[in-house]
């Protein structure tokens, strides 16, 4: 059995400015933005003050939930930040679990997690320079002496870097190991059935009887539990460090 563990798949491209790929992560991240878009008009629809809907008990649920997150991790004053966060909790945790219908999860591509790293941390410097200042941003370098800064500077560029890497490590490790145990089935599987004599061995060796069950038990913790994980754990760390830029300005 071959294993592919390429990257994300080229549909087509724009022949334009040289050439733009259409990858499967443009096409799902679309579809994720989609998803969610239409799950936020579906749970939004009809709102009421009295006799409201279950829906509507789930989507005052979900935003209290990203809103008390936010105050909790930030502050009250950082309160305006709940929709950001619960936007870009909803588009990790989406696209990884893209995954359970066997289509390609975007978070599996570094240009991803890192678009959004990059986003993050444009938010982070922005919050120093709006509290302390460039002055203060600039000085802040140069702290607690001078010979420090080159290590400063690459400590500041290190975060948006760590930040998408460990994003993108943990869901596509995830995806390789699956598919690794898929394939190692599948080998098992013939092994053990294939010494049968006749046709008997020949139809069951070539059937992977021993994929059946096995890999569901590591869909709960790659595609569901790591899924959450990481979304939550992207999302904790973006709230931490902006709000932590405001303090340390």
């Amino acid at each position: 059995m071959n294993v592919d563990i390429t990257g994300a798949r080229i549909y087509f491209t724009i022949p334009i400015f040289g050439g733009i790929p259409i990858t499967a992560t443009i096409v799902n991240s679309l579809l994720v933005t989609l998803i969610i878009i239409g799950l936020s008009i579906f749970i939004t629809r009809n709102l009421k003050v009295r006799a409201v809907s279950r829906r509507q008990v789930v989507a005052e649920f979900l935003v209290e939930t990203a809103q008390n997150f936010v105050n909790g991790n930030m502050g009250e004053k950082f309160a305006y930040y709940g929709p950001f966060v619960a936007a870009l909790f909803a588009s990790s945790l989406f696209s990884s679990l893209l995954s359970l219908v066997g289509m390609f999860p975007p978070t599996s591509d570094l240009s991803t997690t890192l678009a959004w790293a990059v986003m993050v941390f444009v938010l982070i410097t922005y919050t120093k320079i709006r509290t302390g200042g460039v002055g203060g941003y600039l000085k802040g370098f140069t702290q607690p002496i001078f010979v420090l800064t080159p290590f400063n500077i690459l400590s500041e560029l290190a975060t948006p870097i760590s930040m998408a890497f460990r994003h993108f490590g943990n869901i596509v490790s995830g995806s390789v190991i699956t598919a690794l145990v898929y394939a190692a089935l599948a080998t098992a599987s013939h092994a053990l059935f294939a010494w049968l004599p006749g046709a008997a061995g020949e139809l069951l060796g070539s059937i992977p009887i021993l994929q059946v069950g096995v890999p569901a038990v590591l869909s709960v913790y790659f595609d569901l539990f790591s899924s959450f994980m990481q979304a939550f754990i992207f999302c904790m760390l973006t709230t931490l460090y902006i709000a932590n830029a405001a303090d340390d300005s």
